[in-house]
Formats: C-alpha cells, sequence, structure tokens
C-alpha cells in the first residue's frame, strides 16, 4: 500500500512538471503575441498627394467587390464635389487607444493643415469592439454636419454590425449615406431598426441540458482526479506511526 500512494504522488509531481512549462507558454503567447497584432497611428502609411485611397481594410472585413463599389462612389463624389471620404479599418487599437482618439491623431497625420483638413471626412472602425469613430474638415461640417456624422458612426455603420457583424452591409449603406447627404441631397437618414426580440419559455432544451450535464460530469471528474489522490497522501501521512516511537 505504501509503495503505491508513493507511485500516485510521484505521478502527480511529474503531471505538475509536464503542466507548468504549459501554462507558462500560454500565458507568454498572451502577454507578448495578442499585442503585435495592435495597431498604431504610426503603422498606418502616410497618404500622399493626390492619393486616391478612399478604403484602407487593415481589418479584413469588406469584401473585394463591396470595397471596389466604395471606392468607385467615392472617386465619383471628390471629382464632382470635391468632398473627400475615407474608411479605415483596424484588427485591434493600441492599449489606451480609443477609435476616437485614433481617427484624430491618423486626421492629423494624413492632412496636417486646416486647409489639407477642409473638404475630409474620416470613419475608423476597430474591428475587435466595434467601436467607431468619424472627423469632418471645416468645410464639410455646414453640410455634414455633427449629428449627421455621429449618425453615420452609431446607427448606419453600427446597426448592421450589432445583427450579426454585417460589415459589408454597414459600409454599403454609409458609403450611399455619405455620398448622398455631401452630394447636396436629403440625408437618407439611420437604418430602420426592427423589434426581433421573441418571448421562449424558460426550460432548457434537451440538449442544452444534456450539455450541461455532461460539462458537470467532466468538472466534477477533473477535481476529483485531482483531490482524492491529494488527500489519499494526506491521510496516509497522518497515520503513519511516528518515529519517535
Amino acid at each position: 500500500m505504501k509503495q503505491l500512494f508513493k507511485q500516485v504522488f510521484n505521478s502527480q509531481k511529474h503531471l505538475i512538471r509536464l503542466i507548468l512549462p504549459l501554462v507558462t507558454v500560454i500565458l507568454a503567447a498572451s502577454l507578448f503575441v495578442a499585442p503585435a497584432f495592435a495597431t498604431g497611428v504610426n503603422q498606418i502609411p502616410n497618404l500622399t498627394a493626390g492619393n486616391n485611397t478612399w478604403v484602407l481594410d487593415q481589418g479584413e472585413v469588406i469584401s473585394r467587390l463591396n470595397e471596389g463599389k466604395i471606392n468607385s462612389a467615392f472617386e465619383d463624389l471628390a471629382k464632382q464635389t470635391g468632398k473627400k471620404v475615407r474608411i479605415v479599418t483596424v484588427r485591434r487599437l493600441d492599449y489606451g487607444e480609443t477609435p476616437e482618439s485614433f481617427s484624430k491623431e491618423l486626421f492629423e497625420k494624413w492632412f496636417p493643415t486646416k486647409e489639407a483638413q477642409a473638404n475630409e471626412t474620416l470613419l475608423v472602425i476597430d474591428t475587435v469592439t466595434n467601436g467607431t469613430a468619424i472627423i469632418t474638415g471645416d468645410e464639410v461640417k455646414p453640410i455634414l454636419t455633427d449629428s449627421i456624422a455621429e449618425s453615420v458612426a452609431t446607427e448606419t455603420v453600427s446597426v448592421p454590425l450589432r445583427n450579426g457583424n454585417k460589415y459589408n452591409q454597414a459600409f454599403l449603406d454609409a458609403s450611399d449615406r455619405l455620398v448622398a447627404v455631401l452630394s447636396g441631397k436629403a440625408d437618407p437618414g439611420p437604418p430602420k431598426i426592427t423589434d426581433n426580440v421573441k418571448v421562449e419559455g424558460t426550460f432548457k432544451k434537451s440538449g442544452e441540458t444534456d450539455q450541461g450535464n455532461a460539462t458537470a460530469w467532466v468538472v466534477g471528474l477533473l477535481i476529483a482526479a485531482t483531490v482524492i489522490p491529494m488527500a489519499t497522501y494526506y491521510i496516509y501521512q497522518i497515520n503513519q506511526p511516528s518515529s519517535d516511537g
């Protein structure tokens, strides 16, 4: 029996030695790998004079077909009115950065003077949080008022995202609305929000119940596999005869 307990105890120590390096690797990955994918303003390429980049999809959420449609719409808008719209998506912002602070810094980086900013509109979205922000130049504000611009960011873009991360629809709708307003047409307004709330029973479905029971069994067995050998060894140590006689 003593040999059996010794084997159990040694097996447990061996298991801990195997698990600890794995835990260390996971923690290191979460601390150092994730931030590597964060985007700061310095990582966004400069926008040179005459640059016709209308959509910078670093978040990779817009299809090529729809990106082409948006580029074409913004290109035509710039030629007809002189008003320019840029959309930027990023996958993750640097720690402490917000869509608002990021868009302001990028706006000033791309258009460093009031004259360069005057006819520009910049729409930014962080695809991890779906946070949005929009910033406009002085010549744009009389047409695209702050209230309309805010509605574009928080309603036209955000509503499709809340209803299933429909990025393509969100940016196509935003493009259509921005082009209409900046062309002097009537504001089509934000999308209509339909109430799809369904009243459901409070009883769980059989599949949910079975899955919950299975999870509870797995957790229970894992706890038992850890606690029982430790408790057994502890009891064994207590019942050992004293070496003092």
